[in-house]
């Protein structure tokens, strides 16, 4: 695969789940302030993965690298612990608000 195809495929990836995390930012804040205190700490690590998504984005995008290969293993291994934290935080927040809420 040419480094600049693995680039923009993985910015795009990147971006996509950066949405996913903002979607469900917005169904925790319809959540009641107890509620939210149950899941704050999946919540304080999303926002760091948001972060780092920001970050990893803009380095896709700005400086791919010629030799990708650790960045490419640091971004697969990020994005399976991402993918985890937003599965299980999605499952705690249907616990908490069992009525679907919009978004």
């Amino acid at each position: 695969m040419d480094v600049k195809d693995y680039c923009k495929g993985t910015e795009m990836e990147l971006t996509v789940w950066k949405a996913r995390l903002y979607d469900m930012m917005r169904k925790l804040d319809a959540l009641s302030a107890a509620d939210k205190q149950k899941v704050t700490a999946n919540v304080e690590d999303l926002h760091m993965i948001v972060a780092e998504l920001d970050d990893r984005i803009n380095q896709l995008r700005f400086e791919c690298p010629a030799e990708w290969a650790p960045v490419k293993d640091r971004i697969e291994e990020a994005h399976v612990d991402m993918r985890g934290r937003y599965e299980k935080t999605m499952e705690e927040i249907g616990r908490y608000a069992p009525v679907s809420i919009a978004g």
